[in-house]
Parts: structure tokens; C-alpha cells; sequence
């Protein structure tokens, strides 16, 4: 047995010679029904093929049989399970290897595959060899992943088809087959191997954040496929990206251990959104003090609404911050042209800074310079309240007094 992950870990069954009393006929949980006396199953010591085995007559629509002791399944670990299956006599079943997830508390998992491919057997007194893997990750030749919330399985066979059938089965193996799915730099940690799923709906963030607590000064491998972290995420180990990753607007990806825009960009696959991701983490995590731009140019294609990117910095940011060692290629587009606006509002001297009653006031920007009677020449709008109808801006009007029409223009900057 490879004990590479889980040294000192006993995952074999016992044989089936040592008794059935731990070999249930129901789904392996405490209290279901054993082998250990049933009118359906006997222990045969001397079967040509396979020494002591245990045979058993199906009279159920799915025969079941699970070692009732509990097997851990670690993060990071892949067990395999196999039985050798034959058949005596009366109609040819199919047989799986199948299994009772357990999580915490001694619940069931439900939401996992519970069984392996099936094999139909061929003809009486064939031997048949019945394999399935199992483990967190969704890794090819995988064939029950069972994410992180799986802590052990109750595994054994369903044996399928017309009742009748008598068939024998050898003591079944399980063993950690942990190697074959280890990458060739050992060095690295495989996200997959703590739940991450990487189909762009399932919420992968947890998976994330265990890979990352579990890495041990190791990098992490991200690989092929689009994960989504619906959650903010902190990881502090280096990380090499294959896959991407998307996330809401709001919420972040604090990579504090190789904090540069070049890391954001494979991660994110796109510059501009990397930039954006890479700016609302660098106000957001006092570790560091810049965003080295690894000496890239990207390509711009709209205006970068900085405070935008950082939505939870709406009321003002007082540490300096520093983005450097880069360049922006502006590219030309329509998303550049000025926008006009115009609204009709009131204007009181006795409150100078403030126009009331803004009509169209949701589609009139802040910063937007304002133009009309008595409007000075650099006039801006400084805030604004939509659900007041109010605007303030940024100096008085000087003889603007009463209600007329006023255009605002909105400049596009980098």
C-alpha cells in the first residue's frame, strides 16, 4: 500500500474469513443488517479461485454489500477499491463497487457519486476484476469525487440484474493509490484535491482557502477550467495558474505571497479586469504598499473607474499607494466619447452649493463639469443624493438664481 499522504493509516477491510458480523447487507451504517448468519450469504473456505470468499444469493432488486467500518478518505487522498466477482449460477448480474458517504456528525453525503462503473458478468465460474476510485478531486480516472464535506464511506458492491443469481466474491481491497495523481514537481498542491470543482458555477472559494492552509510552503497548482470564488479569498502560498478565475465585482483575491499585476493576470486572464482585481487588493491588504506592474503594458479599452474596482472604499482613502513599473496602451473606442446630459433643477443662493429637484438625476455622473446661466467656468459635480433629487457641487454659482435648464458634460479619463 503507497502510504506517501497518509502514513500509518490502515485502509484493508478485513477478510471476509474473520467473519461476517462486519459485513453488512444494507448500507453499512451501524444497525443495518449483516452477512453474519443470513439465510443469503455463507462463508466458503475453499473456492478454487479464491481460497476463503463469501458467497451470496441475490434477492434483493440491488444486493448490497459494505464493510461497516468506517474508511477515512483524507483531503489530497485517493483510494482505490476492487473485488474480484464470479458467477455460480442463475441469471448473470451486474456488479459496482459502491459505497455510504459519511460526513461530520455521521451524516450521509448525498451529493456525491456513490458508485463505480459497472461490469457485467460474462459467464459462470469467470472471474471478474471490479475497480473504482475514490477521492476528493474531480481528476480523470476518478470515478466517485467526493469533494472535501465526504470524511469516510462505508464501500463494498451493488449487484444488479434478476434475482437468482449466486455469486462469490474475494476479500476486497482497498489501497491508496494517492501517486497516480500526484503531479511530477511534488512541489505542489492540487486545488481539485480539496473540493475545487473549476465548472464556473460551484462556489470554489472554501476549496481555495483549505488547499491554501494545507500547502505547507508549497506552491499551488490551479489547473485547466474556470473557478469561480463567489467569496473574498486570501491566499498566502505562491500559485501557479492553468485554470481562471471569476468572481463577483465585490468581492476580492488577496494574493499576499506573489502580490504583482503579472499574477493577476493569470489568474484572471483578462489585463484590464486583472489590473481592476490587483487595485482592490492592493487598498485592501496593508502588507503592501504597491502594485509592481512586473514591466507590463495592457491594453485599455474603456476608462478604469477606480473607485468602482474598490467598492468598499467608497468613503475615502487616506494611505498612500503606489502603482508602478508599467504602461497603459489606450485603445481607441466609443467608450471614450464625452456624454452629455441635461436636466432642469432649482438653484438657491442661501445654499450655494446645491442644485434641488434634479430632474434625469441617476444618469448625471459625479465629476461631470456643469454648464448653463451663471455657471462658472470650472463647476463640477462634487456628490449627489438620488433619492433627495439633490446634487452638490464643488464651488457657488454666481447668478444662477431660480429654475432652468442645465447641461452636464462627462469626461472620459484613464
Amino acid at each position: 500500500m503507497n502510504k506517501a499522504i497518509t502514513d500509518g493509516i490502515v485502509f484493508m477491510p478485513p477478510a471476509f474469513a474473520n467473519g461476517l458480523s462486519v459485513w453488512s447487507r444494507g448500507d453499512g451504517t451501524p444497525g443495518s443488517p449483516t452477512y453474519n448468519g443470513a439465510p443469503n450469504g455463507a462463508f466458503v473456505p475453499a473456492d478454487p479461485d479464491f481460497g476463503g470468499c463469501l458467497e451470496i444469493l441475490k434477492v434483493q432488486t440491488t444486493q448490497q454489500l459494505r464493510y461497516m467500518g468506517q474508511t477515512p478518505l483524507f483531503p489530497g487522498c485517493y483510494l482505490q477499491i476492487k473485488a474480484r466477482v464470479k458467477a455460480i449460477s442463475g441469471p448473470l448480474p451486474q456488479v459496482r463497487i459502491a459505497a455510504w458517504a459519511g460526513g461530520a456528525g455521521d451524516q450521509q453525503v448525498t451529493v456525491v457519486v456513490d458508485q463505480g462503473p459497472v461490469t457485467q458478468l460474462s459467464g459462470y465460474g469467470t472471474v471478474h476484476e471490479i475497480t473504482a476510485i475514490v477521492g476528493n478531486g474531480q481528476r480523470s480516472g476518478v470515478d466517485m469525487p467526493w469533494g472535501v464535506a465526504a470524511l469516510y464511506g462505508h464501500f463494498g458492491l451493488n449487484i444488479d440484474g434478476a434475482n437468482g443469481s449466486l455469486v462469490r466474491v474475494d476479500d476486497i481491497e482497498i489501497t491508496d493509490v494517492t501517486s497516480i495523481f500526484l503531479r511530477e514537481m511534488i512541489s505542489t498542491v492540487d486545488v481539485r484535491d480539496y473540493g475545487a470543482i473549476g465548472d464556473g458555477v460551484v462556489d470554489d472559494s472554501v476549496a481555495f482557502e483549505a488547499a491554501d492552509q494545507a500547502v505547507g510552503g508549497r506552491r499551488i497548482y490551479v489547473p485547466k477550467g474556470t473557478y469561480l470564488l463567489a467569496q473574498n479569498t486570501s491566499m498566502s502560498s505562491e500559485m501557479d495558474f492553468e485554470g481562471t478565475i471569476t468572481m463577483p465585482d465585490d468581492k476580492m483575491l488577496l494574493l499576499t505571497k506573489n502580490f504583482d499585476l503579472p499574477a493577476y493576470i493569470a489568474a484572471f486572464g483578462d489585463e484590464e479586469l486583472a489590473f481592476k482585481k490587483a487595485f482592490q487588493a492592493l487598498l485592501n491588504n496593508s502588507d503592501h504598499e504597491s502594485l509592481d506592474m512586473g514591466g507590463r503594458k495592457i491594453s485599455v479599452t474603456a476608462p478604469i473607474d477606480m473607485a468602482a474596482a474598490v467598492p468598499n472604499r467608497q468613503g475615502g482613502f487616506s494611505t498612500r499607494r503606489i502603482v508602478r513599473n508599467g504602461q497603459f496602451d489606450v485603445k481607441s473606442s466609443a467608450a471614450w466619447d464625452t456624454e452629455t446630459f441635461t436636466s432642469v433643477a432649482p438653484y438657491n443662493p442661501a445654499d450655494s452649493t446645491k442644485l434641488t429637484n434634479v430632474e434625469n438625476i441617476a444618469n448625471i455622473p459625479v465629476g461631470a463639469l456643469v454648464q448653463g446661466n451663471g455657471v462658472g467656468r470650472e463647476i463640477y459635480v462634487r456628490s449627489k443624493d438620488v433619492g433627495a433629487g439633490e446634487i452638490r457641487l464643488n464651488d457657488p454659482l454666481f447668478d444662477a438664481a431660480g429654475t432652468q435648464t442645465f447641461t452636464f458634460q462627462s469626461f472620459k479619463y484613464l
